[in-house]
């Protein structure tokens, strides 16, 4: 096996240092994780977390950002994949939601996080950020839902999707406490949603989701 450049080995460490503090995180919780707990069961000294970390809530951003990242991509996933309706569609979703939202370790992990670091600025902006790339998926996730049903919806898909999304985060909470709430709420209320548009001009389209 060759032998690493300076700049992979680098590259390697930091990328297990992340998945490291990303196990440790989801199981043990932002505060009783430390960078000494991440670097020893990574293997490595505690200055090679700060060589590529400025400090834990950098690594716990970072820790988010790859799990936000994962759950987008399985989204895109979900659009991207060949469909023969708009029912089939939204069965995939479900089965994505029911798998997904209220996953204990992640869910405790951001409201833990988003507590801890209310009062610092940078950690909300940073958080701001990714919610608008949420927001932006879930708006993706609309369009598409339009398109196939051949509707517009009674108001606009920015609007929209803030609804899906606040309920999905509420729901997350709920079904984190008590995992036999099911998630089918969210994918009932894209349907009221596409239910109520009006069809657009020749499509000839008429939604029945779930009928």
């Amino acid at each position: 096996m060759p032998r690493l450049t300076r700049s992979e080995s680098q590259a390697r460490t930091r990328a297990e240092l992340l998945t490291t503090a990303r196990d440790l995180f989801l199981t043990d919780g932002y505060a009783a994780t430390s960078l000494e707990k991440v670097a020893e069961t990574a293997g490595y000294s505690k200055g090679a977390v700060y060589s590529n970390f400025r400090g834990k809530k950098e690594l716990c951003l970072e820790v988010l950002d790859l799990i936000h990242s994962t759950k987008f991509e399985e989204v895109a996933t979900l659009l991207s994949e060949e469909r023969a309706d708009l029912e089939a569609l939204l069965v995939r979703l479900q089965d994505w939601a029911e798998k997904t939202l209220g996953d204990v370790g992640w869910t405790m992990l951001e409201f833990e996080f988003i507590a801890a670091t209310r009062h610092d600025p940078d950690v909300r902006a940073a958080l701001t950020s990714t919610l608008g790339l949420a927001h932006g998926t879930v708006v993706t996730l609309l369009n598409s839902l339009t398109a196939t049903a051949g509707v517009r919806l009674p108001l606009s898909a920015e609007d929209a999707a803030r609804s899906v999304l606040g309920l999905g985060v509420g729901l997350g909470i709920q079904r984190a406490l008590d995992p036999t709430v099911s998630a089918r709420i969210v994918i009932d209320n894209l349907r009221v949603l596409l239910r109520s548009g009006s069809p657009l001009p020749d499509s000839g389209a008429s939604v029945r989701a779930g009928q």
